[in-house]
């Protein structure tokens, strides 16, 4: 499964830079944020592709105004969503932008509107955010494209990820990434539930990610140990820029910190290995063996007074012992000599 040159099965995590809200409606604070996420080491920058008309209605009922204890409470959701979208007329040079100094680009489409608009900068994939898994149609139409789908199941049911993965697999798209995700901004530590990871993978047959919205580092790097092949994490050039996401995003000097314990934790993880290297052999000097720990005439019984296992490790492995026991030397053993079978009358 690979999304651009980058193979998902093979090539490590995939670390995405959520660009989000944390443009500040300027156009070069989006491009140095991409210039900088590239330099951090992240593999992908992401936008997000919407408008307030295409994802809400502009009302001051009671129903649209933001309440539940979020960092955006008593806030009308039509003006929140005029405040953080990404303009459109930017994507064009920020997706040649991106591709100039070499990263990844893709955005999440929020209608089929803007799949149809996006479709003509060839994206790597398509992301469908977490309040956008309960429409079907949506998803539908981005997997109809045979681009990358990934998604986060933040706010969805088992029944809702199954039928997304369903939907997804019904329009003949298999390249699935699913994102444990927790809703809530930011995230507290104790509703991560990074286990539900790896069970993501197994139940779903998909591979599985983090769409991280806790605070620091130390999620992503415990997702990446439990199996975690995609991280997402919001990404702001300054914080000095402000935003809606701000509370929940990572600077430049902060991000580089994460991807870097990200591919530390991918070297510690390594592989299932057994094998016997260079490095154990040498070190294998330090184990135990069988010694002389009194000095044996030739002749005499080999007993547990005058053999011992004890470091270094150039003698008989000691699990030879019991079977050496009550036999005689076939010579003088002086103490500390390091016993070989041809020491012992078999």
């Amino acid at each position: 499964m690979k999304t651009g040159d980058f193979d998902l099965s093979r090539d490590g995590v995939y670390i995405i830079a959520e660009l989000s809200a944390n443009h500040g409606g300027d156009m070069m604070i989006a491009k140095e944020s991409i210039k900088n996420a590239k330099e951090t080491g992240a593999n992908a920058i992401k936008l997000q592709t919407y408008t307030a008309d295409t994802l809400t209605l502009d009302s001051d009922r009671e129903d649209f105004i933001i309440k539940g204890g979020t960092l955006w409470d008593d806030r009308k959701l039509y003006d929140l969503y005029q405040e953080a979208y990404l303009p459109w007329e930017w994507h064009e040079e920020l997706f040649t932008y991106a591709r100039e100094i070499g990263i990844d680009i893709f955005s999440s489409p929020f209608d089929k509107t803007a799949v149809d608009f996006l479709e003509q900068f060839d994206p790597v994939a398509y992301k469908i955010a977490s309040f956008e898994i309960t429409d079907y149609e949506l998803i539908r139409y981005a997997a109809s494209k045979q681009k990358l789908m990934i998604i986060s199941t933040g706010i969805a049911t088992i029944d809702e990820i199954q039928d997304a993965v369903d939907i997804c697999r019904s329009e003949g798209n298999e390249d699935i990434v699913l994102l444990k995700c927790t809703s809530a901004y930011p995230a507290p530590l104790e509703e991560a539930n990074l286990k539900t990871i790896p069970n993501l993978a197994e139940t779903f047959g998909v591979v599985a990610g983090f769409s991280d919205h806790t605070l620091g580092i130390t999620a992503p790097v415990a997702a990446v140990a439990l199996g975690a092949r995609v991280i997402e994490k919001h990404f702001i050039l300054d914080k000095s820029i402000g935003g809606p996401d701000i509370d929940f995003s990572l600077d430049k000097e902060e991000f580089a910190q994460m991807v870097k314990a990200v591919r530390d934790t991918e070297k510690l993880l390594g592989k299932v290995d057994y094998s016997m290297t260079e490095k154990k052999r040498k070190s294998r000097q330090f184990a135990r063996s069988l010694y002389v720990a009194k000095d044996i005439k030739k002749g005499e019984v080999i007993t547990e007074e005058n053999i011992r296992s004890v470091r270094p490790g150039y003698g008989l492995h000691p699990k030879y012992l019991k079977d050496i026991l009550r036999k005689r030397a076939v010579k003088d053993l002086p103490f500390a000599t390091a016993l070989r079978w041809e020491d012992i009358k078999s």
